[in-house]
């Protein structure tokens, strides 16, 4: 599913929402959570899971082409962990899926 699937899906599952309602909730959604992580926050979705940063140091690596020596730079990257409800839930869905 990506963004447009989820702006269609919501206003489908909510009539009295206008697209461009849903699709302005969205925006706000994923700027919040982006806004967040970038001034290194973490965000909490009860039952979902949990958005936070994760530290890589920095290191030396190969070109896999030449062989020569590359420096990478730290960085923070994003980190997705998926909720105890989350993991029961999809993993129940998938075990009916595999009984079907």
């Amino acid at each position: 599913m990506n963004r447009a699937d989820l702006i269609n899906r919501l206003a489908y599952r909510h009539p009295q929402l206008q697209s461009k309602d849903t699709d302005i909730a969205v925006r706000i959604v994923i700027d919040a959570i982006t806004n967040t992580l970038s001034n290194g926050g973490r965000i909490e979705i009860r039952g979902f899971g949990s958005f936070a940063l994760n530290y890589h140091p920095p290191r030396n690596a190969r070109n896999p082409k030449s062989g020569a020596a590359v420096k990478i730079p730290a960085k923070y990257v994003p980190h997705f962990k998926a909720g105890k409800e989350l993991r029961e839930r999809v993993d129940y869905d998938q075990k009916n899926l595999v009984k079907n």
